[in-house]
């Protein structure tokens, strides 16, 4: 047991050591992460201290440097006031050595004695306040000292009061203020620094100053001395003309403490700043003249300012320092602590940002992953879509292709019966095939919309016709305007217009049952149907009503197509008169840019979309409710795909909705403006040139509602029919008299009545016959016009019903309206005139031999048997290897339908080879030695026109077509229309030609 245990032990022990040798290893390497993080953390910490502290330090220093700058300018201004006050007291001193001069040397006897010097300068002390005293001293020579003292009276004494000794000249005080007359009779000169003092004034002419001392008021001051002259001398006198013109010398003490006192006390910061002036003559002895005893190198922050007392030889500055050490600003304390922080934060951004930057990395590298598989999944979803469609519309193609082959046949009227619903279903299957494709196409980015001209007025035309129907069963009027401005010929995709008007117009005619439809078509610049605004709700309800249930018609009849109230009042009839109005006013259209843009309203009186539900109608399979889809059917998909649509027509589309009111659907378009001169083979284009056998004639119509009429006058405008519109028969019939100053816009007389059947009153056609004959007999009217009826009823029982030449049966299309009118004004229609689609697609195909290559036996079965119909020869195969081996030059076949999707070699191969045995054959024959023209002949003969032949929607491009060398496509199952479109451009000999 121990021995086991032992060496169950060691054998758990290996991998514990392995576990735990692999933990240290990964542990020192994590340790080796953390000192490399800590090391950069320090780093950055100490960076950003050091960022702080250099802050702080320039804080400071530009705080300082604004210090100095207020000290220095609060300096100036002291040290200049105390130089102004000094120079005022200086100029005192002067005024008083003139008045000396001029009273006590140039007046005989002198007008000036001691009793009138003390008054006077008693007197005038107030002009100099800083003046303890003034006093003047005469210029005494010893050769003249014996009469000057018995003149005077007393001896000449030294400043200790004792007889002055021998000397050359003496300067005793003559004259002397009350305050200072203990100096009388002192010698000035006697003293050392007032004998140089005096000696340096006349020398120089000017006030000079002897060094600071304490005044009897125990303040520091200085004593004044200027000199006083016999004459005047000029300024640049020399200095012995000054010394030789010296009379004597007027001196006071200045007091400089009270001076500055008084200065420091008048101005503000006085409290804050330390000033003191003092006597530098001596640069290495500076004198205090003012303040304590501070040394000169006092502490900075301090400023020092010279002062010009006027003595060339005293130097005196003033220094100036704040009484109290500056404050540190918050600002040096905050502002670094905020960069510290900011240095953190930023290196915690850093460190952040670069954890994030590898973390997105691997994001990036998974969403890279994730991208491709995206991108993988969406062509796996364009293939399956084609596949599906293909393999959806294969089996369609043959159901609905053999039900018109059956439909061909002789059949009973049950059997037709059940054929037609057949058909119809299968057709109704197709167009739900077809948007949801549509929207597949859209969401995947390959719907590409073409440009080729078209007829926009053909293309309402032929819608009108497709739900013309529908409508007519209904009772409801379904009408379309266009501008006269719009161009004739657009250029852009007319399939897809086709769509956004069926989508809109089927959406209308499926949710109204009273009332109208109405289509209008106008230039944006001159419309105001157009909104702005993105799609949103009515604001306050449908027309002021709060509660959906209260908005109900009324029975009131409003000016509009059918008397019902609209949902946008923008098209009501003023609107519409207004546009009207606007568009004959203006000059024809003529446009600097080839832009186009169209704004289509399609408006009806149906039961309207509830606002909780108007802001999802363009969401994709969103309808307004469950029970809509069961009570009128639909997927809710088209209003999405004409919304795309009109994107990509570079418009917008939006709508104004009121519930039991009825919509308004408004959409924008961009096209491009073409000219028929422009159209070419390059762009084909299916024209529907209207009748010119009416031009010129003219009409009267009969209808009460002007905007009805408007429409009726627009569609006989199309055919060259002027018309006049009155409200009432009784009208009518006043104009054809000509009575009650009624007259016609046209010089002709009406050859038709058109009347609206809700102005056809009871009895009124035996009448009406009846005075129209009347007028005939009497001359107002030379042809009786034709009767015609408008009416949305059946023509036949109506005809049958009133006495009438014929009944046009609503809606009304320019093409309808000229067949009734070549019958019933008899008038004989051209060649051109009669020919059909159906016709001309026979004649197209007669005698053609086709080649049709396709897989599917049915849809062989298919195309053969629709190709036979109008004529063609038709020879089939079911691979493109088979293809190939008929398809040998010089060719026996005028055109080639060739299915894409087909097993071991697809249409596109297919295709390929052929157009390289045509270039090889070119070659050949090019290089043969025929003639130029001979061999240019066959080089433009060898080409096949190959269309494709496929069900396949997403792929069936023009483009994609043109890549592999194809002429175009035709889309299965076969519609007559489009093969004729297809067909014409190659087998055409006018437009092969």
């Amino acid at each position: 047991m121990g021995v086991g245990g032992g060496g169950e032990a060691a054998v758990s022990a290996a991998p514990a050591e392995e576990a735990a040798g692999k933990d240290g290893e990964e542990g020192s390497r994590w340790t080796m992460k953390e000192k490399l993080i800590a090391a950069a953390v320090l780093v950055w910490v100490l960076a950003s201290a050091a960022g702080g502290v250099v802050v702080h330090r320039n804080i400071c220093h530009a705080a300082l440097q604004k210090m100095e700058e207020g000290l220095v300018s609060m300096c100036e201004e002291r040290a200049r006031m105390l130089q102004d006050q000094f120079a005022v007291s200086v100029n005192h001193v002067h005024a008083l050595a003139i008045l000396v001069a001029t009273f006590h040397y140039e007046k005989h006897p002198p007008a000036l004695d001691q009793d009138t010097f003390a008054e006077y300068t008693a007197r005038t002390s107030f002009e100099r306040p800083l003046l303890s005293g003034v006093a003047y001293a005469q210029r005494v020579e010893h050769a003249d000292r014996e009469g000057f003292e018995r003149q005077q009276g007393w001896i000449i004494k030294t400043m200790k009061h004792e007889p002055s000794p021998v000397q050359d000249e003496y300067a005793p005080v003559v004259y002397s203020q009350e305050t200072v007359s203990y100096i009388e009779g002192l010698d000035m000169m006697s003293g050392e620094e007032d004998r140089e003092n005096i000696l340096r004034s006349r020398a120089s002419g000017k006030a000079v100053l002897t060094r600071p001392f304490r005044l009897m008021s125990n303040h520091l001051g200085v004593v004044l001395t200027f000199p006083v002259y016999h004459v005047d001398l000029p300024p640049d006198a020399k200095e012995e003309e000054r010394v030789a013109a010296t009379a004597g010398y007027l001196g006071g003490s200045f007091d400089v403490e009270s001076l500055v006192e008084n200065l420091l006390r008048q101005l503000a910061g006085n409290q804050e700043l330390v000033v003191n002036v003092y006597d530098v003559t001596n640069s290495s002895d500076p004198l205090v003249m003012y303040g304590s005893e501070v040394p000169l190198g006092i502490p900075s922050p301090s400023h020092i300012c010279m002062l010009d007392f006027g003595d060339p030889f005293r130097k005196h500055h003033m220094v100036c320092r704040y009484r109290n050490k500056p404050h540190l600003p918050w600002s040096a304390i905050s502002t670094p602590s905020g960069v510290f922080v900011i240095g953190m934060l930023v290196g915690y951004i850093i460190f952040a940002a670069w954890s994030r930057y590898d973390n997105v990395k691997e994001d990036c590298r998974k969403m890279e992953e994730l991208k491709k598989q995206a991108e993988a999944a969406d062509v796996a979803k364009s293939q399956f879509l084609a596949t599906v469609s293909h393999e959806i519309r294969t089996p369609m193609n043959g159901v609905l292709g053999m039900l018109d082959m059956l439909l061909d046949t002789d059949l009973t009227s049950t059997q037709r019966d059940f054929a037609q619903t057949a058909q119809v279903c299968g057709k109704a299957l197709i167009s739900l095939i077809n948007e949801v494709l549509d929207r597949a196409k859209i969401e995947a980015g390959k719907l590409d919309l073409e440009s080729v001209p078209f007829d926009l007025r053909s293309i309402l035309d032929d819608v009108i016709a497709l739900f013309s129907t529908k409508s007519r069963g209904k009772g409801i009027e379904l009408a379309v305007y266009v501008s006269e401005r719009v161009p004739e010929i657009l250029l852009g995709d007319p399939g897809r217009f086709r769509q956004i008007i069926t989508n809109l117009v089927g959406n209308s005619i499926k949710f109204t049952e009273r009332g109208h439809i109405f289509v209008q078509v106008h230039l944006a610049d001159h419309s105001n149907l157009a909104t702005e605004s993105e799609v949103e709700p009515v604001a306050n309800g449908m027309n002021g009503h709060k509660d959906e249930k209260t908005a109900v018609a009324t029975s009131v009849s409003l000016n509009t197509l059918s008397g019902f109230e609209a949902a946008d009042s923008r098209n009501s009839w003023e609107s519409f008169k207004l546009l009207l109005s606007c568009e004959k006013n203006e000059m024809p259209y003529e446009s600097v840019s080839d832009k186009v843009t169209l704004v289509v309203s399609v408006e009806d009186t149906g039961i309207g979309i509830p606002l909780e539900a108007q802001a999802k109608v363009f969401t994709p399979f969103m309808q307004a409710d469950s029970s809509t889809s069961r009570t009128y059917g639909g997927t809710g998909i088209g209003l999405s795909i004409s919304k795309c649509l009109v994107e990509l027509m570079g418009g917008q589309i939006n709508f104004v909705s009121r519930p039991q009111v009825g919509s308004t659907f408004t959409f924008t378009a961009v096209l491009q403006r073409c000219d028929r001169s422009a159209i070419g083979d390059s762009k084909p284009v299916m024209l529907h040139p209207l009748p010119s056998s009416f031009k010129g004639l003219s009409a009267l119509l009969v209808d009460r509602r002007p905007v009805r009429a408007t429409v009726t006058k627009y569609h006989l405008q199309r055919l060259g029919i002027a018309c006049d519109v009155v409200a009432t028969i009784e009208l009518a019939l006043g104009v054809l008299s000509g009575r009650n100053g009624s007259s016609l816009t046209s010089t002709k007389q009406p050859c038709m009545l058109l009347i609206e059947s809700d102005s056809w009153g009871f009895k009124i056609d035996v009448s009406l016959r009846s005075r129209l004959l009347e007028m005939k007999q009497n001359g107002h009217t030379h042809v009786l016009p034709k009767v015609i009826l408008l009416a949305a009823a059946e023509s036949g029982k109506l005809k049958a019903q009133y006495a009438v030449d014929s009944v046009i049966t609503k809606p009304l299309k320019a093409s309808a309206l000229a067949a009734c009118l070549f019958q019933t004004l008899g008038i004989t229609r051209s060649s051109n005139e009669r020919r059909d689609n159906s016709g001309s697609l026979h004649g197209l195909l007669l005698g053609k031999n086709i080649l049709v290559v396709d897989d599917n036996k049915v849809n062989l079965r298919v195309a053969a048997g629709t190709l036979k119909k109008f004529g063609a020869k038709v020879e089939c195969v079911e691979s493109g290897k088979d293809a190939l081996a008929l398809l040998q030059v010089p060719y026996k076949f005028h055109l080639c339908l060739m299915d894409i999707q087909m097993p071991e070699m697809d249409g596109f191969e297919a295709t390929q080879q052929i157009r390289a045995m045509e270039a090889k054959a070119n070659e050949q024959a090019v290089a043969c030695d025929d003639s130029e023209r001979d061999g240019a002949t066959r080089a433009a003969k060898w080409h096949l026109p190959v269309l494709a032949m496929t069900a396949d929607v997403i792929q069936a491009t023009h483009e994609e077509c043109t890549k592999y060398g194809m002429d175009g496509y035709v889309t299965k199952p076969f519609e007559e229309k489009q093969l004729f479109q297809a067909l014409k451009k190659f087998l055409d000999p006018g437009m092969s030609s």
